[in-house]
């Protein structure tokens, strides 16, 4: 009789040749096309040039535009519910250090009046669809926290849903507009940092079935450390920086002193402000989102060509006045008298 020696390493081998030429005929069987996100190519640049892009904006001293407004009030997201106001006629008047103001007409009716010295603020609600309970004359001080006197401001109104709504307008501040368009330089006093991250995105104006139609697109951000005096660091701004394509500056997050988000702006792509070539490459949309107001704004250009940049405006420009005898609430007297404190204001004039 004769004795066969086996050899692993041929059985080994016998078996892994079985294997491929049985699953490469079955293929079609296991194999499942899945459609997932586009890698989009990205750009590199030095921390130096994101700093760069961030004081290009910045200089823009001031700015006057038409522009299209409409506010979300995300009051009811979570019942997965918002409501969009009208998109209304905006005329924007925005000056450094912290001076703007912003008149928004409906139908060519005078809708809401807001103006801001960058320590004070005026706010005219003077037409509304909701039978005269939003019309209200508001005067208060940038920064302070109101919160508390949401339950007077929407005491004369019955319906629940519309007390969110009440309280949504009364929370719009036009200091929460003046970081989304004119924005800070970089200080020397701040420390920076970068870093890089990836998101997946979903491009509404494509078909699904597009092959762009969601991408993972790439971005660095820029981190902006304020030192505190007892040492500590805490985090003041955070800008994006898309990556495809170029450099662009696309978005931009305001912390509090807790280091919560304030303001989420999204700047949307860029053009050409003005007749001249000095404010090239700038956003022509501006979206801002409020997550403790419960607020989202957008700002569009209506004819970007036609904005005036550089003027210097007079102060008064900036001082509302109650040429239409609104009710009128002075929201640093009812906090006094709610708390026993006078309001001070916790931003200061950059």
């Amino acid at each position: 009789m004769f004795k066969i020696k086996t050899y692993p390493q041929l059985l080994i081998f016998i078996f892994l040749a079985l294997f491929g030429t049985f699953f490469s005929g079955c293929s079609n069987f296991f194999k499942k096309k899945q459609q997932v996100s586009v890698l989009m190519k990205t750009e590199d640049a030095p921390k130096e040039q994101l700093i760069s892009e961030v004081n290009r904006f910045a200089k823009v001293g001031s700015l006057h535009a038409k522009m299209n407004l409409q506010v979300v009030d995300t009051s009811f997201a979570t019942s997965g519910e918002s409501e969009k106001y009208p998109v209304v006629d905006c005329d924007l008047v925005v000056q450094r250090p912290a001076s703007i103001l912003m008149k928004a007409d409906v139908l060519k009716f005078n809708f809401l009046q807001m103006t801001s010295d960058g320590t004070k603020f005026r706010v005219a609600i003077i037409k509304d669809n909701s039978g005269g309970k939003n019309k209200k004359f508001l005067i208060g001080t940038n920064g302070a926290d109101y919160s508390r006197l949401q339950k007077d401001l929407t005491n004369n109104v019955s319906d629940e849903k519309d007390k969110e709504s009440v309280s949504s307008l009364a929370n719009l501040r036009p200091q929460h507009f003046t970081d989304a368009v004119l924005v800070r330089p970089t200080s020397t006093d701040a420390v920076y940092l970068s870093s890089t991250i990836s998101e997946d995105e979903e491009n509404g104006d494509l078909k699904p079935r597009s092959p762009l139609a969601r991408v993972t697109r790439g971005y660095y951000l820029l981190d902006e450390y304020l030192k505190l005096t007892d040492g500590d660091m805490k985090i003041s701004r955070r800008f994006w920086f898309d990556r495809v394509g170029g450099i662009r500056l696309a978005r931009q997050q305001i912390f509090d002193t807790k280091g919560e988000i304030e303001s989420d702006i999204v700047y949307g792509q860029q053009g050409n402000l003005g007749t001249g070539t000095e404010y090239s490459n700038l956003p022509m949309q501006i979206e801002v989102k409020r997550p403790k107001e419960k607020l989202s704004m957008k700002l569009w250009y209506q004819a970007p060509l036609a904005v005036t940049l550089g003027k210097v405006f007079p102060s008064g420009a900036f001082q509302l006045q109650n040429t239409w005898e609104l009710p009128e609430v002075d929201l640093d007297k009812k906090l006094a008298a709610e708390t026993g404190k006078e309001t001070v204001s916790n931003t200061a004039i950059r």
